[in-house]
């Protein structure tokens, strides 16, 4: 299950250029609302939870491209439960994810923050004691992908782990973020997914 949260840029230049524009008129006193041409709402001072067409089954395009594109990339059956709800929020990169991972067999905290801290194409940022964990602004611009916030899940419980992760998407896709950081704690065995029989 998880919710993603994409920056302005993931609607190209226009987008961002809208997100700028509006900002800047409303915060000058120009308008009391943004205009919006590229987003469904004004999105300064706002969060959009519609990314892309609605669908038949209720969920986004880009919610069932988040969905189709994690089970692909990690080889999971098409009838392996995945759930997304896509959010765009006002900032200019780097999307985020809130990510709850049921697993197999009981999560090792303590091992999945080594196999996090260890895995290429992460960095683990979680100390949450110094308020350090994964935020756009300081994904924007990294090739690595931030991830911290890492806590058993209180729905799933000693099978469950929540984390939220922040990658700059203009150097790695929205859906790889996501797994690349499951396939590192599977990789060393610090959790184990749910099979697609037991789902």
């Amino acid at each position: 299950i998880m919710s993603t949260y994409q920056a302005a840029s993931g609607a190209g230049q226009p987008g961002m250029d809208e997100l700028k524009e509006g900002t800047r008129a409303v915060l000058s006193g120009e308008l009391e609302v943004a205009k919006n041409d590229v987003f469904a709402h004004p999105l300064p001072f706002n969060v959009i939870p519609h990314i892309d067409k609605f669908q038949e089954n209720g969920y986004t395009k880009e919610e069932m491209k988040v969905t189709w594109e994690t089970r692909k990339i990690c080889s999971l059956p098409d009838d392996f439960p995945v759930s997304c709800t896509a959010v765009r929020i006002p900032t200019y990169r780097a999307h985020s994810e809130s990510i709850v991972v049921e697993t197999e067999l009981p999560v090792d905290i303590a091992a999945a923050r080594k196999a996090l801290d260890e895995a290429p194409g992460l960095k683990l940022v979680d100390n949450t004691d110094e308020m350090k964990y994964p935020m756009p602004l300081t994904a924007t611009g990294q090739y690595d992908v931030e991830v911290g916030r890492l806590r058993k899940s209180l729905v799933f419980g000693d099978n469950g782990l929540e984390f939220f992760v922040s990658g700059d998407q203009l150097l790695r896709g929205a859906a790889l973020n996501a797994v690349l950081v499951a396939e590192a704690m599977v990789e060393n065995e610090s959790i184990k997914a749910k099979s697609a029989v037991d789902a």
